[in-house]
């Protein structure tokens, strides 16, 4: 079969890519500035924001694996995608836990993402992830740098491996289409807190917490667990502390 990846080149797609040749499949990856050449892998080039060379990339396409994201615009991306594999077999998209309950921007634009496969006509699976470790680290350590870190108050969080869920979306997109699937958080709940705390720590650093409001409804929903897991989720077993530990060693390894 012929397996067509958006977002291929992303933190997520890194880690999809190398699981896909060994299965025995041709892959493309549609991209928006080709790479290094990869064995094994086609890359196209296209942009899934004004619909350019979607419809070239997708030709002939039996599985479409939609990983691409950004800070805007994914609902216009899917729409775009979607036209273009009308004659796939199976098409599977990567969303967030609370689209459809986080009154913010992205997540409402996760959620028409989510729509638009949904009604495209394809047999469909989406999966809803918790944000991945790599993004929470960004989040923390842009926040750890400051003399006092600002800790909002009920904003939880259940980070997740990205390696897991790249494993998790294979195992799908190989499989039967399913509709949506139960969500895909980490092992623990965190508090903004304590997820500062295990990062200074393992920088071997301190920094006094001043708690910080969440106002309105975002606030509301924060508190009230909207971008939590749902019962019924299968978690991740790979910790926040597990990641820090296995970025430490890296950096070890690279310095």
């Amino acid at each position: 079969m012929t397996i067509l990846i958006t977002g291929g080149t992303g933190t997520l797609g890194r880690h999809v890519l190398p699981l896909l040749p060994a299965a025995g499949h041709d892959v493309r990856v549609l991209t928006r500035r080709a790479p290094e050449p990869r064995p094994g892998v086609e890359y196209v080039t296209g942009d899934l924001l004004t619909g350019e060379g979607v419809a070239a990339a997708a030709e002939g396409a039996d599985i479409v694996l939609h990983l691409a994201g950004a800070g805007k615009g994914d609902d216009v991306a899917a729409r775009h995608l979607v036209r273009a594999v009308s004659g796939a077999r199976h098409l599977l998209y990567i969303s967030v836990i609370g689209a459809d309950r986080v009154p913010l921007a992205w997540f409402r634009s996760k959620l028409d993402a989510e729509r638009a496969v949904t009604g495209s006509g394809v047999p469909w699976t989406t999966l809803r992830a918790a944000q991945f470790h790599e993004l929470t680290l960004t989040v923390v350590a842009k926040m750890a740098r400051m003399p006092v870190v600002p800790v909002p108050r009920g904003l939880r969080l259940q980070p997740v491996d990205s390696g897991e869920v790249a494993a998790r979306l294979v195992e799908l997109a190989l499989g039967a289409p399913s509709g949506l699937v139960a969500d895909l958080p980490g092992p623990q709940v965190h508090d903004f807190g304590s997820l500062a705390r295990t990062y200074l720590r393992s920088r071997g650093g301190r920094r006094p917490q001043l708690p910080v409001p969440l106002p309105g409804k975002v606030g509301r929903a924060y508190r009230a667990g909207a971008n939590l897991a749902r019962p019924g989720a299968v978690p991740g077993t790979r910790t926040w502390g597990d990641f820090l530990a296995g970025r430490d060693r890296q950096d070890l390894t690279s310095g």
